[in-house]
């Protein structure tokens, strides 16, 4: 993967977490809890992949 297509990816990433993450304030709003918190997850899950991916460190999986 070109140095161009990993910060494609990073940010493509970072924008999927503020996305998630606007979803979540939406069910919260609603008071979907369960749902939000499933949301909050993965926006978490999202920024720190993208984090991680800086350091060229990439996960398969969520652990």
């Amino acid at each position: 993967m070109s140095q161009k297509d990993i910060h494609d990816y990073i940010n493509y990433r970072i924008d999927r977490a503020w996305d998630t993450f606007e979803d979540a304030k939406l069910l919260a709003k609603n008071k979907r809890w369960n749902a939000c918190i499933n949301r909050l997850y993965y926006s978490c899950f999202y920024a720190v992949s993208s984090l991680l991916l800086t350091k060229s460190i990439n996960t398969s999986t969520h652990k």
